[in-house]
Formats: structure tokens, C-alpha cells, sequence
């Protein structure tokens, strides 16, 4: 389980992030959304130990990654934005090279190689260098190297992102599959349709806080019944509309955050 409270972060004079609250609970998609300069990417870099917090604090399994992130990385799995690759490895030593940076070794790092190759139907491509490889294939062996080391708590970062349409189903049963395994998914994608297939619960954070939280069919219903692309829209533009004090005529006049805490009686589905 991923627990965000209060995160922070500024850039200069620029705040990034400011006050991102939500918690992640296992055998769950937690789907992060925002329109570009949200600060979602910020807060996924935070939560993934690579940008430290100004403020606020995120808990990995009850671990303070401002305390321990060490810690923390163990019991995480990143797919980056940028899939960083290196050309030259095959994927079999791409996978057991970030096996070993996670402390595995001998049998146990063999069979972990294994499995994910099988699982993630690499085999073919095991002994191949990724250069050359398609978007796809290249995503496949990055997934693989964030799972090697059996993290509970996935980030995944646009991982459908340049992905061909059966590219992008496969990439789905892999996302939902982890999901029936009991592990934590953050999910983020600017693609509506990817993140109302696989997604139970959507943040949705605009200029650096949280603005709606909840179901999918939560944040359509408060706006309307509509597809959730432009429920998206609505609650950002009531946001922008309250932010600067101008009309919204698009805006549903419910707030996001109090419907969706409605949705299943939940006493943290709001949270901020």
C-alpha cells in the first residue's frame, strides 16, 4: 500500500506540488491524472524516491521513504516515462542485471528471470538485444525489470504509451493480472479509454493538488452520466473556473471530491 500526506515540492519559485494527499491500497489501480504541468509526474518521482520532498511524507508498506528510501525501493517497481534500456544488453541480462542491484542472486535470481520471461511471454526475445526491439517489446522488458525483484507496489508511468492496439490489450491483462496478484498499481495515462479499463479508483491532481478522488463511475456521475474523458474535463475546468473566479458553464455544479466521497461510503474517498 502506497500512503501520500501533505507531499511538497517546489522548483525554484515554481510549486510543483502542494499538499498531494491519496492512498494506494493493494489489489487496486490507483489511476493519477492531470492535464500537463499537474504535478503528477513530480509526485510519481517522490513516491519513487527519485525527487525528495520539500514537505508531507509517503509511506511503501508502512515505510517512510524520506527516512529509509532505501527501504522503500525494495518494495517497489518503476516504469519509467523513459524506459531506459540499454541497447547493447539482451533482455535476459537486462532483467538479471536489476536483479542483482535488488539483491538477488544465484537460484532464486535464475528463477525469478525465468518466471518473468514466461509470464511475460519474453522467451522468444531472451537472448536478443533490445536495439531493434519494437515499443512494445522494449516496454515488455522493462516491466520485466521492475518485477524482478517481486515488488508489492507497482508505478507505472504511461506504460501504453507508443504501444500498437494489440500491444496495448496485452499490456492491459499484465496490468490487471498484477492486480489479482494483490500488488499496489499507480497507473498514469493521458489515454481515458486506458485508464476506465483498468483503473478502480482515479486521483485527478490540477496545479499541484489533489482535485477529485474516487471510482470511475463516481466521477462520471457527477458530471452528468457523461464518458469519463469529459467528466476529466469538467471537474479540471470547474477547478480552473473556481481558481480564478470565472464562469464555468461546463462544470457540473456537484464537487467532485464530496460525490465521489459519497461513492461506496468512504470515509477517506476525498482525501486531499
Amino acid at each position: 500500500m502506497i500512503e501520500v500526506h501533505n507531499l511538497e515540492k517546489r522548483f525554484g519559485d515554481v510549486v510543483a506540488v502542494q499538499g498531494v494527499t491519496f492512498t494506494a491500497r493493494d489489489g487496486e489501480i490507483t489511476g493519477l491524472l492531470g492535464p500537463n504541468g499537474a504535478g503528477k509526474t513530480t509526485t510519481m518521482r517522490m513516491i519513487g524516491t527519485l525527487v525528495t520532498p520539500d514537505a508531507g511524507e509517503a509511506r511503501i508498506d508502512g515505510v517512510d521513504l524520506r527516512r529509509d528510501p532505501k527501504q522503500a525501493r525494495t518494495r517497489l517497481g518503476v516504469l519509467p516515462d523513459l524506459r531506459g534500456l540499454y541497447p547493447r544488453l539482451t533482455s535476459r541480462e537486462q532483467i538479471r542485471y536489476f536483479g542483482v542491484l535488488n539483491g538477488l542472486v544465484g537460484d532464486e535470481l535464475d528463477a525469478r528471470v525465468d518466471s518473468l520471461l514466461d509470464q511475460l511471454d519474453l522467451r522468444p526475445l531472451a537472448d536478443r538485444r533490445v536495439q531493434g526491439f519494437s515499443q512494445g517489446e522494449r516496454t515488455k522488458v522493462a516491466i520485466a525489470r521492475a518485477l524482478v525483484h517481486d515488488p508489492r507496489n507497482v508505478l507505472l508511468d504511461e506504460p501504453t504509451n507508443g504501444l500498437d492496439v494489440m500491444s496495448t490489450r496485452a499490456m492491459r491483462d499484465i496490468v490487471r493480472a498484477l492486480r489479482e496478484e494483490g500488488r499496489c498499481v499507480v497507473y498514469t495515462s493521458h489515454v481515458m479509454q486506458e485508464v476506465a479499463a483498468v483503473c478502480d479508483r482515479i486521483v485527478i491532481v490540477a496545479r499541484g493538488r489533489v482535485i477529485a478522488e474516487g471510482p470511475p463511475d463516481a466521477l462520471r456521475e457527477q458530471a452528468g452520466g457523461i464518458e469519463l474523458e469529459e467528466a476529466f474535463v469538467r471537474i479540471v475546468a470547474k477547478d480552473a473556473a473556481e481558481e480564478t473566479g470565472a464562469p464555468n458553464a461546463n462544470a457540473s455544479p456537484a464537487n467532485a471530491q464530496d460525490t465521489c466521497a459519497q461513492d461506496a461510503g468512504s470515509p477517506d474517498a476525498a482525501s486531499t
